[in-house]
């Protein structure tokens, strides 16, 4: 196979029918790095929002066991890409995201914001520093599989284009980051879990080069000092350096998932997907007694 030829195969499907196959074999054959940093900090910069970083410090997931909720998040959404919508693992990976979600308060202009960082930032990411660029055919394949997802979540006023889910990120982030203690928390707790997957005499280059790759939008949310701009320029240009190389190298031949991740590290010997993620209890600390809406969608 020849490096652009899964592009080539991309370009022609159509990326409205197929845009869940499109979406698997780029985030799975050609950009499965790309993808998974991508995501990593679209949830991320989430907790600038100061009414979802404050659930998150509430709960204690994101602090107490912030490995397992990482793990918890990537399998169960990536259950959805490995294996589509109308399977039983993607029926159940919903399920269980769905049944955590309604046990908090969360608001449908929050969960929209969310849905709209997973299709955004992994563009933005694989323009900046991918081996190609992101072609039209995986925007559209990308904002029609979210836009799919979050029909099963039950989330209303879905963006229908990358155009508009772009819109609804920006405004939003400009709208609603600002400081919040708990969220700061959450924030360090989670930088603190991406160094922790490397030798502990690295932790202090590891913040600094993820600090480097934040805009000044979080940074200031946060109220992290700003990054020194020579470390910022070094950093960059090695991510960007790394997708020059990648791009020398033959396509890669089989699938990479993210249960297949070095940074997935809570279930040597296996999981099942109906028993990933937390199950609140209402009164408990951050889950409030609330009636569950059982006409939401699955």
């Amino acid at each position: 196979m020849k490096r652009f030829e899964r592009l080539e195969q991309i370009r022609r499907m159509d990326p409205y029918e197929d845009a869940s196959e499109i979406y698997r074999l780029s985030s799975a054959y050609e950009f499965p790095w790309d993808f998974t940093r991508s995501l990593e900090l679209a949830l991320y910069r989430t907790y600038a929002v100061p009414s979802i970083g404050r659930l998150l410090a509430e709960t204690a997931e994101l602090t107490d066991r912030a490995q397992k909720r990482y793990d918890d998040t990537s399998l169960l959404l990536d259950a959805v890409v490995e294996h589509g919508f109308g399977s039983g693992e993607g029926r159940t990976a919903i399920r269980r995201i769905n049944q955590m979600h309604r046990s908090y308060d969360i608001s449908n202009d929050d969960m929209r914001y969310v849905l709209s960082t997973f299709v955004v930032m992994p563009k933005r990411w694989i323009d900046a520093y991918g081996w190609r660029r992101f072609s039209r055919h995986e925007t559209v394949a990308a904002s029609v599989h979210y836009n799919t997802l979050g029909r099963h979540m039950g989330i209303k006023d879905i963006p229908g284009s990358y155009e508009e889910f772009e819109t609804c990120l920006d405004a939003y982030e400009e709208a609603h980051f600002d400081w919040d203690e708990g969220a700061r928390r959450v924030s360090d707790a989670t930088l603190d879990l991406m160094a922790s997957w490397y030798p502990r005499p690295l932790a202090p280059v590891l913040r600094a080069s993820t600090l480097a790759l934040l805009d000044e939008s979080l940074l200031r949310a946060f109220r992290y000092p700003a990054p020194h701009p020579v470390t910022r320029a070094l950093v960059r240009r090695a991510v960007r350096a790394r997708g020059r190389l990648v791009r020398l190298l033959p396509p890669r031949r089989a699938p990479h998932h993210a249960r297949q991740n070095r940074e997935v590290k809570g279930y040597p010997n296996g999981y099942r997907l109906d028993e990933l993620g937390t199950r609140p209890v209402p009164g408990v600390r951050g889950c409030p007694v609330r009636h569950l809406d059982s006409s939401a969608a699955e």
